[in-house]
């Protein structure tokens, strides 16, 4: 089958959310050009700094709240709240799933910086309940990390009267996605959270009963009400929205401040060693990517060095054929020891997944696949 591609990028059609103007280029690559072109940067800036001086408490406390995971985006949320506008953050971290060495390691270098983070150890036993199910049910067996990592430090903001969130990166203006009202309106609420939050149609209620578990067993993982939201005055601005975002150039402003790269090669299932550090299982979260979509973590970091330009278009393409689709051994054996899940439970489950459309199957209706375990797609990136 044929597959259309961005003429810039390489971002094919089964992208959820992406659209193509009339020239071929997709909608991330005409929000790239958007931040290129259009965008007054130095006019954003004083923006930014408008609004977080509103937040700049004079005595003790808290000025902000940076959502953290150890990565390099999230280190440079703190250092440039922390360091280039003196701000005295707090930073709050949701315990990822199954936690690499380096991963912690980089966390706690964000301690070491000067900045004070809470790290928050989930029940384990609910947590796992919920990764096997969504696992299963909507093929993410990241789904609950996805919503305690927009819940919790709300949660906290709410609780500690802390109003303003910084986040990262603006993911619809880097990726390509539905329409930025949302997002540029600067609140966060379980509207955006359904709405941006990638829970697949899955909400946390259809949780309850799982294994047994209540609403009082997911407390965290319940969005702050409106009502209190509003109370508090919670407000969440994307530092990609005030700053062009450029995640390589900061990956050298952080490492100056400890942060570590994986140095024994690139992440499972692409070719950079400075991306998801801290989880074991995400080359195959990744991998189900693929098996939906035909399209991986590859694609999503060659596209971005397309536009940075920082690779041409061709060898980005050699790029994604190299690392785009392979079968994630490591993350499968992570799953296999954080799930108790067998290798063959696990295969059945990519399987159902796996987008019939886009790969070979035999004439009983079996995936076929190479002596490495991969699928055989039937199409082309090109």
């Amino acid at each position: 089958m044929e597959i259309r591609y961005c003429k810039i990028c390489l971002f094919p059609e089964t992208k959820p959310d992406l659209s193509f103007n009339d020239k071929g280029e997709c909608s991330a690559c005409s929000s790239s050009k958007n931040k290129d072109f259009e965008i007054d940067w130095d006019q954003r800036k004083l923006e930014f700094e408008e609004i977080i001086n509103n937040f700049k408490k004079d005595g003790k406390g808290y000025d902000c709240i940076i959502p953290v995971s150890g990565g390099k985006d999230s280190t440079y949320q703190a250092y440039l709240m922390k360091e280039v506008y003196g701000m005295n953050p707090l930073c709050v971290c949701f315990e990822t799933t199954y936690a690499t060495d380096l991963g912690n390691q980089n966390l706690d270098n964000i301690s070491k910086m000067g900045i004070d983070v809470i790290h928050f150890k989930k029940n384990y036993n609910a947590y796992k309940s919920m990764v096997v199910e969504s696992f299963k049910r909507v093929g993410d067996e990241m789904w609950p990390n996805h919503i305690g990592i927009f819940t919790v430090p709300v949660i906290f903001a709410v609780k500690m009267n802390i109003p303003l969130i910084v986040w990262g990166e603006n993911s619809q203006l880097e990726y390509g996605g539905p329409d930025l009202k949302s997002v540029e309106s600067r609140v966060l609420n379980r509207k955006w959270l359904e709405e941006f939050g990638g829970l697949l149609g899955n909400r946390i209620e259809d949780m309850i009963g799982v294994d047994g578990l209540t609403e009082k067993d997911l407390t965290p993982y319940f969005y702050p009400s409106d009502q209190e939201i509003e109370q508090v005055g919670v407000t969440g601005i994307f530092v990609g929205t005030y700053f062009f975002w450029d995640a390589k150039r900061q990956l050298e402003i952080v490492k100056e401040k400890g942060f570590n790269v994986k140095e024994d090669g690139p992440v499972e299932g692409t070719y950079t060693n400075y991306e998801n550090l801290d989880e074991r299982i995400h080359g195959l979260h990744d991998y189900l990517k693929y098996v939906k979509y035909g399209f991986g973590r590859a694609t999503d970091h060659a596209c971005i060095d397309i536009r940075n330009k920082r690779m041409s278009r061709e060898e980005g393409v050699q790029k994604v054929k190299q690392y785009d689709g392979k079968y994630p051994h490591y993350g499968v054996q992570s799953f296999i020891e954080y799930s108790g899940l067998s290798k063959k439970e696990i295969d059945d489950v990519i399987d159902s997944f796996t987008n019939p459309i886009l790969f070979r199957q035999s004439e009983n209706g079996d995936f076929v696949r190479d002596k490495d375990f991969n699928l055989i797609p039937l199409f082309k990136i090109q």
